[in-house]
Formats: structure tokens, sequence, C-alpha cells
């Protein structure tokens, strides 16, 4: 199970496509159904994130790898 552990942080300035690159990763590792449709910025649950279209707080997932 280690061997399939991986840890990043992806770290860059106010729009810059964090949120955007979290998404697509989602999307590619099959997390998602490809033929679901999905909300984009996903990983955006809090209200204000929402009503701004920015990500305000930090947040964290898990990506099966392979």
């Amino acid at each position: 199970m280690i061997e399939n552990l991986r840890n990043i942080a992806i770290i860059a300035h106010v729009d810059h496509g964090k949120t955007t690159l979290v998404d697509k990763l989602l999307q590619q590792s099959g997390t998602f159904d490809a033929r679901a449709e999905t909300q984009e910025r996903v990983m955006d649950s809090n209200d204000l994130e929402k009503e701004r279209g920015i990500t305000i707080l930090a947040k964290n997932t898990a990506i099966k790898w392979k």
C-alpha cells in the first residue's frame, strides 16, 4: 500500500489554476466517471467560495495512483 502513496502540494499565486489542476487530476485518475457530469471547482464546498468563485480554504484529497 505505501508504494502507491504519493504526497504532493500545489502552491501557486492567486488565479493561476490550482483548482483547475486538481479538478483535472481527479477526472484523469478516474475518481469521477468520464461520462458523468461533474461540476467545476468540485473541491470548493464553502458557500463563500461558491459565491465568489475563488478558493479560500485549504483542502486535501486522495487520488489513486497506479
